[in-house]
């Protein structure tokens, strides 16, 4: 079954003088559809090569699956050494598809344990060492340019490590999944005989997960990739229309549009279910990074976005629905449910003589989450504070193929109304050029002039 787009609490039908009236999004209809063509007559191409990915990779899917069953035969733990979308999205694929205690599991009941090592944290990457043998262990390192500091000094790391453990054969223990043509990594490859994969030169890193870099750890960890993909082309099959009224991503797209013209300017993820936790922080990356512009395509500064916040139904109502149902009109809030849960429990009898906890009592645990979700709801759009929701029927290989291209469409078609570049990342690239400058590396010596130039901080602001 198809996800469904619930806005009707986005409406003034539903939250009065706050939402959104039908006249506001016919004002918008033209904007609309510009995106919505510019983004066909795009498709596959530049940045755009993703809208692509879930019909054009037959034959590395087959060569991924093949490749992830001689991983689980042979190995005992598959690690990815990335950062960005080379994580996050492996991360959120696993968190949803895999047991949610996975790692701890048995080893009959579970293939090779599964890290993802997405920082620079020296503490970090003792643990990873302390828990794993770099013998039984494969190595994927996930980076398009192969010079991505921190990625590439893990690969430093464990390969010094595995050519002192392993000897010659070291190399059999690194996977690469990088750009085909250029690039250190490619190069490294070559030299040392590394099993190889390929991200598309138009495919991003937080639009990465339906390529080789999220479709290999996600089919040796068993998940049937094929149906994530299949899932992927049903979502965008459905969003073929200029119309957002039967183009659920469009309308999600044009609701959040006029929402940030009326000052809406953060957006909240809440998926009410410990399987999409991390489905939130992969959106966080999609949506900020993507929207989060200084200057338009003319060059003028707007100061474009809208900031993504993450949250999980039930715990975050404990937390944060305070503010979101209280606080100040500037939020959109999203709630992500979960119709049928994979395993559900329930709720024992044993206390009568307490009315106030009795009445759970014969319910299931499912039941309750998602009666708090729609009390949620409820509580949002009592008080005036815009909300939709997305309803997957149960969380399998082919709705998460759904959900992340969904949101895919939608940042997509958000940036074109937006007049943004939505592919590009000049701020994440102004902290990397720091970085290097302040490593001395060669050819950033301008950089290094300025930020010797840069003011002093004073002493008297730090106390």
């Amino acid at each position: 079954m198809l996800i469904k787009f619930d806005f009707n609490n986005m409406m003034e039908s539903s939250i009065g003088d706050q939402g959104i009236k039908e006249s506001d999004i016919e004002a918008v209809k033209d904007k609309a559809k510009d995106a919505y063509q510019y983004f066909e007559q795009n498709r596959g191409k530049g940045w755009m090569e993703w809208s692509e990915l879930p019909y054009n990779q037959e034959n590395v899917v087959r060569d991924i699956i093949y490749e992830a069953a001689e991983i689980r035969a042979k190995y005992k733990n598959f690690v990815v050494l990335g950062i960005g979308g080379s994580a996050l999205g492996p991360m959120a694929v696993f968190n949803a598809l895999c047991h949610l205690k996975y790692n701890d599991l048995e080893e009959k009941k579970r293939g090779v344990k599964f890290y993802v090592e997405d920082n620079v944290d020296p503490e970090r990457m003792y643990a990873l060492l302390d828990v794993i043998d770099p013998k039984e262990t494969v190595f994927n390192v996930i980076t398009k340019s192969g010079a991505t500091s921190e990625t590439m000094s893990q690969y430093l790391i464990i390969t010094d490590i595995l050519k002192k453990k392993c000897g010659e054969e070291w190399a059999k223990h690194i996977i690469a999944t990088t750009s085909e043509n250029k690039g250190n990594l490619i190069k490294l490859a070559k030299k040392e005989g590394f099993k190889t994969y390929f991200i598309p030169e138009g495919v991003g890193g937080r639009f990465s997960e339906l390529c080789p870099v999220g479709l290999l750890p996600a089919a040796v960890l068993g998940i049937d990739i094929i149906s994530l993909l299949r899932g992927a082309s049903e979502i965008d099959k459905a969003c073929n229309s200029s119309d957002p009224y039967k183009n659920p991503a469009l309308m999600a797209a044009t609701l959040q549009f006029i929402a940030m013209n009326k000052g809406k300017n953060i957006s909240v993820m809440m998926p009410y279910a410990d399987s999409l936790k991390l489905m939130a922080d992969w959106y966080c990356q999609l949506w900020g990074e993507s929207l989060g512009k200084a200057a338009d395509l003319q060059g003028n500064i707007v100061h474009a976005g809208q900031t993504p916040v993450k949250a999980l139904g039930v715990t975050d109502q404990h937390s944060q629905v305070q503010l979101y149902t209280e606080g100040p009109f500037d939020k959109v809030i999203t709630l992500i449910g979960v119709k049928n849960f994979r395993k559900d429990i329930e709720i024992a009898q044993g206390v009568e003589e307490f009315p106030d906890v009795n009445f759970l009592c014969g319910h299931t645990m499912g039941e309750l989450i998602n009666t708090e979700r729609e009390a949620t709801e409820y509580a949002l759009t009592r008080s005036k504070h815009m909300n939709n929701t997305i309803l997957l029927d149960s969380v399998n290989a082919n709705t998460i193929g759904q959900l992340m291209m969904f949101f895919q469409l939608e940042t997509a078609y958000v940036g074109k109304m937006l007049n943004i570049d939505t592919f590009n990342q000049p701020g994440v690239e102004e902290g990397k050029n720091a970085t290097y400058a302040m490593f001395n590396r060669k050819g950033y010596e301008a950089k290094k002039a300025e930020l010797d130039a840069a003011p002093k901080k004073n002493a008297k602001y730090i106390i």
